[in-house]
């Protein structure tokens, strides 16, 4: 298992082409003077596990994204990659809310 610490987070709901919705974890890094920001996505959400401060999201794959839950949001560090998602997906492709009820979701994926 792989654990990833994104220092801001969101999370992307997307249509295969027969429409059944898939969810993903869209998670950034700021870099530094030597080291650029970073991103990565997650396979798939398929369930979040709450902390006091932080949600877990376990993927299909095994990792976790262990999130901030005030971090939710676009940074430079992704910005750029919701925006070429949008481009290529068009409406295919939405983020979720901040105020969504991560614990209440169905994560199954069809």
């Amino acid at each position: 298992m792989t654990e990833y610490t994104p220092d801001s987070w969101v999370v992307i709901k997307r249509y295969r082409d027969n429409d059944v919705p898939f969810h993903k974890v869209l998670g950034g890094w700021s870099g530094g003077y030597l080291y650029g920001d970073s991103w990565r996505t997650n396979s798939g959400i398929i369930r979040v596990d709450d902390a006091t401060d932080h949600l877990f999201f376990h993927g299909n794959s095994g990792s976790v994204y262990q999130v901030n839950k005030k971090t939710y949001g676009l940074r430079m560090s992704t910005s750029g990659i919701w925006a070429s998602m949008k481009t290529h997906y068009g409406n295919k492709v939405e983020m979720m809310p901040e105020d969504t009820d991560w614990l209440n979701m169905d994560w199954s994926i069809k």
